[in-house]
C-alpha cells in the first residue's frame, strides 16, 4: 500500500494519470518477492489481472469508437449548440453511472488487499470484508474522488480531447459500460486506463488528429513503468517497516 500510495502521488503531482490498479498489483509484487520470495506469488492469477488491465484501455478505445459514431448517426443532424445544450443534461447521469461502477470496481481492489492484511495479521478468521472495511474504502474514494486535484482532471478533460458535452456523454457511458462488464466478470481494470481509453475512441471518431496523440504516448509511458516502479516502492517499504519493527 505504500509503494502504490507514493506512486500515485507522485504521477498526481506531475499531472500524469496513472493505474491505481496497477500500483496496487506492484506493490504486491514487490512485497511478497522479498518477503517470502517468488514461491508466494500466483503467477496464473498475475498473468490474468495484467491482461485485463492491458487489454480493457485497448477495448474501450474501439468501443468508444463506435458509440461516438452511432451518436453523431443518430444527431448529426441538430445543430451543435442545440446537442450540446441537450447532452449537458445527460451528462449527469452518464457522470453518475460511471461514478458507480468506478466504485463497483476500484474499491474492491482496496478492500481485498486491507482484508488480506487482516487474515494474514490473525485479526479475521476467514477471507470476508468486514463491514468497516466497506465503509471506510468507500469513504476515502468518494473523498479523494470530491477532493482530488485539478492536475489530473485537466490532463484527461482537456489535454488528451477538447471534450463537448456529447463526446462527454459519450466516454462516461463508454466506461462505464466497460468497467460493469469487467466487475461482473470479476476483473479487476483501471478506470483511469479505461477513461482515457474511452476518450482516445471519442477523439478519434470525430477527427484522428484531433487527438493529442504525444499526451498519450507520456500516458502510455507512465503505465508501462507503473507495476515495476512500484513493486521497487513495495520491496523497499518492506524493508523500511522490517528494520524499524
Amino acid at each position: 500500500l505504500i509503494g502504490s500510495i507514493i506512486w500515485n502521488l507522485f504521477t498526481w503531482y506531475v499531472a500524469m494519470p496513472s493505474s491505481s490498479s496497477h500500483a496496487l498489483v506492484g506493490g504486491i509484487i514487490g512485497a511478497v518477492l522479498v518477503s517470502t520470495g517468488s514461491t508466494g506469488l500466483n503467477f496464473t492469477g498475475i498473468g490474468k489481472i495484467v491482461l485485463s488491465l492491458i487489454a480493457s484501455p485497448l477495448l474501450a478505445i474501439f468501443s468508444g469508437f463506435i458509440v461516438m459514431t452511432l451518436l453523431f448517426m443518430l444527431f448529426g443532424r441538430f445543430a451543435p449548440s442545440a446537442l450540446n445544450g441537450r447532452f449537458k443534461k445527460m451528462q449527469i447521469l452518464s457522470a453518475a453511472t460511471m461514478a458507480f461502477s468506478h466504485g463497483s470496481n476500484d474499491a474492491q481492489k482496496s478492500m481485498g488487499i486491507i482484508t488480506l492484511a487482516l487474515l494474514s495479521g490473525g485479526y479475521i478468521s476467514t477471507f470476508e470484508v468486514p463491514e468497516y472495511v466497506k465503509f471506510l474504502c468507500a469513504a476515502a474514494m468518494a473523498c479523494g474522488t470530491a477532493l482530488g486535484g485539478w492536475r489530473i482532471i485537466r490532463t484527461i478533460g482537456g489535454k488528451i480531447f477538447k471534450l463537448e458535452p456529447i463526446s462527454g456523454f459519450a466516454a462516461d457511458l463508454n466506461s462505464s459500460i466497460v468497467i460493469f462488464s469487467a466487475t461482473l466478470l470479476h476483473l479487476p481494470v483501471s478506470t483511469t486506463h479505461v477513461v482515457s481509453g474511452s476518450i482516445m475512441g471519442v477523439g478519434t471518431a470525430k477527427r484522428i488528429r484531433a487527438v493529442r496523440w504525444g499526451v498519450a504516448q507520456q500516458m502510455l509511458a507512465a503505465w508501462v513503468l507503473t507495476i515495476p516502479c512500484t513493486a521497487v516502492m513495495g520491496a523497499l517499504a518492506y524493508q523500511i517497516v522490517l528494520w524499524i519493527f
